[in-house]
C-alpha cells in the first residue's frame, strides 16, 4: 500500500489557474506537480501519481488527447476535467474516456473541490489495493505452482523408485526361474538382447525400446507359477503337457496386470505366442490384432528356440534359423519383422550367458 502524501499532476495552459489549483490542493496537504499542455503530462507521468487534473482546452494536445494517450499507458489514474465551458458534448466525451469527473473554474465552493479530489484519492487506493491483491495472488499461485511442480518432481521420483524396485524383483524371480531350470538358463537375455537390437533396427522410440525391453524380460514370467518339469523330459510331450505349457503367456499377464505402468507389457507377454494367422495362442489373434512390439517379441522368442540346443536334437545355426523365420513369414511371422530382423543378426553378438544351453518351450519341432 502506497504511503505518504497524495500526488496530484495538474494540467493548465493558464499558469494563474495552475498556480491557484495547486496552492489549493497543497492546502489539503497533497504534493503537486503541473504541466502546461497535454504533451507535458505524458512526459511526466508515471504510476506515483494519484489524481490528475486535466483542462480540456489546451494547445498541441488537449484534455481529451491527452486522456486517449493515459488509457493507452493503462495506469488507471483518476482523471477530472477542468473546464470554463462546460457542456452536454463535453460530459460525454469525457465519460466515454473513462473520466472521473468534472470540475468548473473558477473553483468557488472549495468543500465539494475537496470532496471531489479525495473521493478520487479513494478511487485510486482501492485500484492499488486490487493490484495488490492481485499480485499477492499471483504471487501465492506462484509459489503455490512450485510448491506442486516439486510435489510432483518428488512423485515422479517415488513413482520410478517404485518402478524400478518392481522390476527389479521381477528380475530377480525370473533369474531364480531360470537359475533353477538348466534349460532356460539364458533365454531371457538372449530374447532381450535380440528384441532390443531388432527394435533398434526398426527405429522404435525410446519409451517404445523400454516397453520392448520389459516385455522381453518379463515374457515367461509366468512359468514362476507353473510346473513345467516335463519341459526337461525326452521326446515328445503329451496333450496334457502341451495344455499346460500353453498357459505360461495368460498366466504371466496375470502376473503383471496389477501393475498399471506395464499395461502395453502384460499385452505382450499375454500374446507372444500368438501368429499372423491366427492360430496361435492364448486368444489366436490374427496379424492386424498385434502391434509391432509383440511382432518382434514373437520373432525373437521363436528364433532363439529354433537355435538353442535340446536333448533330443541338435539346435539350428543362425542360417538356418533365418531360413525358417521366412519359411513361416506371413503364416506366423510378420514379414517386415522378419526382414529386420535377418539383415541385423548377421553381424550381431547376444550378451554371453554364463550357461551353455537352453530351452524356450515354442519348439517348432514339436508341435
Amino acid at each position: 500500500m502506497k504511503k505518504g502524501p497524495t500526488k496530484i499532476l495538474i494540467a493548465d495552459d493558464d499558469a494563474m489557474v495552475r498556480i491557484t489549483v495547486s496552492k489549493i490542493l497543497e492546502m489539503f496537504g497533497h504534493k503537486i506537480a503541473t504541466a502546461s499542455d497535454g504533451n507535458g503530462v505524458i512526459d511526466i507521468v508515471d504510476d506515483s501519481y494519484d489524481v490528475i487534473i486535466l483542462d480540456v482546452n489546451m494547445p498541441e494536445k488537449d484534455g481529451f488527447e491527452t486522456m486517449e494517450k493515459l488509457n493507452e499507458l493503462d495506469l488507471n489514474i483518476p482523471v477530472l476535467f477542468l473546464t470554463g465551458a462546460g457542456s452536454m458534448d463535453y460530459a460525454v466525451k469525457a465519460i466515454n474516456l473513462g473520466a472521473y469527473d468534472f470540475l468548473t473554474k473558477p473553483i468557488e465552493d472549495l468543500d465539494i473541490f475537496n470532496v471531489k479530489i479525495r473521493r478520487a484519492i479513494e478511487k485510486r487506493m482501492y485500484v492499488l489495493q486490487e493490484r495488490e491483491y492481485r499480485a499477492s495472488l499471483e504471487d501465492d499461485v506462484r509459489v503455490k505452482a512450485r510448491q506442486l511442480e516439486k510435489q510432483n518432481a518428488l512423485l515422479l521420483t517415488y513413482s520410478n523408485s517404485l518402478e524400478n524396485a518392481t522390476v527389479q524383483l521381477m528380475t530377480s524371480l525370473q533369474n531364480a526361474m531360470e537359475e533353477k531350470d538348466y534349460y532356460t538358463a539364458g533365454h531371457t537375455m538372449r530374447v532381450t538382447d535380440y528384441a532390443l537390437m531388432l527394435g533398434v533396427a526398426m527405429g522404435l522410440s525410446a519409451n517404445e525400446i523400454v516397453i520392448l525391453r520389459r516385455a522381453a524380460q518379463f515374457h515367461d514370467i509366468g512359468k514362476l507359477v507353473i510346473d513345467l518339469s516335463c519341459i526337461q523330459k525326452p521326446g515328445k510331450l503329451t496333450d496334457e503337457e502341451w495344455k499346460l505349457i500353453r498357459k505360461h503367456p495368460s498366466v504371466g499377464a496375470n502376473i503383471i496386470q496389477p501393475l498399471g505402468f506395464m499395461e502395453r507389457e502384460q499385452f505382450i507377454i499375454r500374446h507372444h505366442h500368438e501368429r499372423m494367422d491366427g492360430k496361435g495362442y492364448p486368444d489366436g489373434l490374427t496379424g492386424d490384432k498385434l502391434d509391432d512390439l509383440t511382432k518382434i517379441i514373437i520373432v525373437v522368442d521363436s528364433y532363439d528356440a529354433m537355435t538353442s540346443r535340446r536333448n533330443y536334437r541338435n539346435n539350428m545355426s543362425m542360417e538356418q534359423g533365418v531360413e525358417e523365420l521366412y519359411n513361416c513369414s506371413g503364416s506366423q511371422f510378420d514379414p517386415d519383422t522378419v526382414e529386420y530382423f535377418s539383415r541385423s543378426i548377421v553381424d550381431f553378438t547376444p550378451t554371453k550367458s554364463v550357461f551353455t544351453e537352453e530351452y524356450l518351450e515354442n519348439d517348432y519341432k514339436k508341435q
